[in-house]
């Protein structure tokens, strides 16, 4: 298992099919066809089966700010275990340092404007989400369809914008060299402007998950 942000940046750099994103400004990687179309599909239905609005921590008050709906995964089930071997194979990450995977659907008009993943040191909900488990690090994010119109994941910040491919996942650390937490990967789930977007997300944390 890798525990450091240079071992899983190293390890996902020499990983066949994985591209290093050029730029100094934060470590993101992408890799398509990462998960198959039978293996995405069934994500999709679970998804569907089980969504619901999606919520924000350090809620600013802004109703539209995230309009798209979340769906909690079982860990039991088949093609969540098939994901969740798939990602500790790829980054070497402690799993015990893993939320439980979570999907994410975004309709026609729907977004999650400008965010970071990590939760603000000093923020109003701060000590709510990382008093047991700390901040979290890493962020394996995997698209599962083609969305004829929008749905980008923008990172400002860095000057990057990602389409979304159906198997093509996308990671980033969430920390600077030093540990502390880097403001450039603000990114912008954009609006999906024709279809449905459906993602499935994985967040790691500095310590073992307690919920």
């Amino acid at each position: 298992m890798t525990t450091t942000s240079e071992s899983v940046a190293a390890r996902l750099a020499a990983r066949p099919g994985v591209q290093r994103v050029p730029t100094a400004e934060a470590e993101v990687f992408q890799c398509r066809r990462f998960v198959d179309p039978a293996l995405a599909a069934e994500l999709i239905a679970l998804i569907e089966a089980n969504r619901r609005p999606s919520t924000i921590a350090d809620d600013n008050g802004d109703a539209a700010f995230r309009t798209s709906e979340t769906c909690d995964l079982d860990a039991a089930l088949a093609p969540v275990q098939r994901v969740e071997a798939l990602l500790g194979a790829l980054s070497g990450l402690d799993p015990a340092h893993g939320e439980p995977l979570q999907g994410q659907r975004y309709a026609e008009g729907q977004e999650f404007k400008a965010h970071t993943d990590y939760f603000e040191p000093g923020g109003r909900d701060y000590e709510r989400y990382c008093g047991r488990s700390g901040n979290r690090t890493w962020t394996f994010m995997i698209y599962l369809d083609d969305v004829p119109a929008g749905g980008a994941t923008r990172f400002k910040l860095i000057g990057k914008t990602f389409q979304p491919e159906a198997g093509k996942l996308l990671c980033w650390n969430n920390r600077l060299a030093d540990g502390s937490m880097n403001p450039a990967t603000l990114h912008h789930g954009m609006k999906v402007r024709k279809g449905v977007k459906h993602v499935i997300t994985k967040w790691y944390r500095e310590r073992p998950w307690q919920g």
